[in-house]
C-alpha cells in the first residue's frame, strides 16, 4: 500500500512540474508574441508617416525624384514584409532612404524652415526611439524564450508540444548602430 502511494506522489509530482513548466513555455512564447506586435505598431506608424514626408519634400525638392521613389519603394518592401529576418532587412533598406530623404533639407532652406516638415522630421525621430525601444525589448522576449525551450528539463518536451526557437530581430551589423541611434533633426 505505501509504494502505490508513493508512485501516485511521483506521478503528482511530475505532472504538477510538467503543467509548471509547459505553462511558463507559454507565457514565455506570448511574451515575444507581443513584444514582436509592439514592433510592428512602430513600423506601422511610422510607414504612415513616410507618405506624408515624401509629400512634403516634393514640394521642394521636385527635382530629387530618384530619392523619393527610393524612399516610397524600400516603405512598400517594409510593409510587405513577412517575418522578422526580412522585416529587418527591409527596414534597414527603409532607415537609409528616410536617411537620405531627411539629408535633402540640408539642401533646401525652404524646405527646413517649413513647420510640417519640421513637425515630421520630430514624429519621425520619436518612432525611432520607440522603434528602437521595441527591438531590444522583442529580442529579450526571444532570448529569454529561447534559453526556456533549451533547459534541461523542458527541452525534452518543448519541440514536441509546438515550442520552436524563434528568430532575434538583427538587422546585421552595419545597420545595427545606425538603427539604434535615433535620425538627428537640426533645424
Amino acid at each position: 500500500m505505501s509504494s502505490t502511494w508513493i508512485v501516485l506522489i511521483v506521478l503528482a509530482v511530475v505532472l504538477v512540474w510538467f503543467v509548471i513548466t509547459y505553462n511558463g513555455l507559454a507565457t514565455l512564447k506570448q511574451r515575444a508574441a507581443q513584444a514582436f506586435g509592439d514592433i510592428d505598431v512602430q513600423l506601422k506608424q511610422r510607414h504612415d508617416l513616410i507618405p506624408n514626408l515624401v509629400e512634403t519634400v516634393k514640394g521642394y525638392a521636385a527635382h530629387e525624384k530618384g530619392t523619393l521613389e527610393a524612399v516610397v519603394q524600400a516603405r512598400n518592401a517594409a510593409v510587405a514584409s513577412k517575418d522578422p529576418a526580412q522585416m529587418a532587412q527591409n527596414e534597414a533598406q527603409l532607415q537609409g532612404t528616410l536617411g537620405r530623404l531627411i539629408a535633402l533639407s540640408e539642401a533646401y532652406p525652404d524646405l527646413k524652415a517649413n513647420t510640417n516638415f519640421q513637425a515630421l522630421q520630430g514624429e519621425l525621430s520619436a518612432i525611432e526611439d520607440k522603434l528602437a525601444a521595441a527591438r531590444r525589448f522583442f529580442n529579450n522576449a526571444v532570448a529569454e524564450y529561447n534559453a526556456a525551450i533549451g533547459s534541461i528539463p523542458a527541452v525534452l518536451f518543448a519541440g514536441p508540444l509546438g515550442f520552436k526557437p524563434q528568430s532575434f530581430f538583427d538587422v546585421g551589423e552595419g545597420a545595427r548602430v545606425q538603427l539604434d541611434t535615433a535620425p538627428s533633426v537640426k533645424f
